[in-house]
């Protein structure tokens, strides 16, 4: 591996990080709602719960709109990197989801103002919208550190899955051996995810989820919980 290489793995790292002060950590994404309901309860459960996410959810919005985000901060586009933000927060489908991206995107943004090396056109342009997501942010980072496409979505891929595992674990709740042989399975289908993402027309960008939009608006008034969403 050569210098630069290891450099732009260490940057993912850095994005992929839990240390991320993002506030990451605070969310569940409607896997506690799930819990909740009994429809999550065991490690076969959960597996199946997050990996529906990515593949309905992630495969075919979350990461082939980060990957256009990345296109168009690459370009110098910020008009494409504005329309993008602006769908990708019109597919979050309930409150929490969206104040979800809304919050981290804002955080990592403010981060990104406080870190050398990122486009001061990118950030002039993202510090101007009334709402950044978390993939623009995101993206802006990538674009402007010169991270390559696919590792990049990988990173931000193995970010939401061990996100996911850490909430499974304290709500089901699993033990630490459970999430680590969830991680494994989950990892596997990270190559078939960021090929379908890179496949997908604009026209086909989009998903169909009602049972965690009605599990994520279930979530806003659950008695008792851990989690923001």
């Amino acid at each position: 591996m050569n210098s630069e290489n290891s450099l732009h793995l260490a940057r993912l790292l850095q994005l992929a990080s839990p240390a991320l002060p993002i506030g990451a950590f605070s969310y569940s994404q409607g896997l506690e709602a799930a819990v909740e309901s009994g429809l999550v309860h065991d490690r076969e459960s959960a597996l199946a719960w997050i990996n529906d996410l990515l593949s309905y959810s992630l495969a075919t919005t979350e990461a082939p709109v980060l990957l256009r985000l990345i296109g168009a901060w690459q370009a110098g586009d910020y008009a494409g990197a504005a329309r993008w933000n602006e769908l990708f927060l019109a597919t979050r489908e309930t409150a929490e989801l969206r104040a979800e991206t809304v919050q981290m995107g804002f955080s990592l943004a403010r981060l990104l103002n406080e870190l050398d090396g990122v486009v001061e056109d990118g950030l002039s342009c993202i510090n101007r919208w009334p709402e950044i997501s978390l993939p623009s942010a995101f993206a802006l980072a990538v674009a402007s550190w010169n991270l390559p496409q696919q590792p990049a979505l990988s990173a931000y891929l193995w970010s939401w899955a061990e996100n996911q595992i850490m909430a499974a674990l304290k709500t089901v709740p699993l033990g630490q051996t459970d999430g680590q042989r969830m991680l494994l399975a989950i990892g596997e289908r990270f190559t078939a995810v960021i090929e379908e993402a890179g496949r997908l027309d604009d026209d086909e960008i989009g998903a169909f989820m009602p049972r965690l939009a009605i599990l994520s608006s279930l979530h806003e008034t659950q008695y008792s919980r851990m989690f923001r969403s």
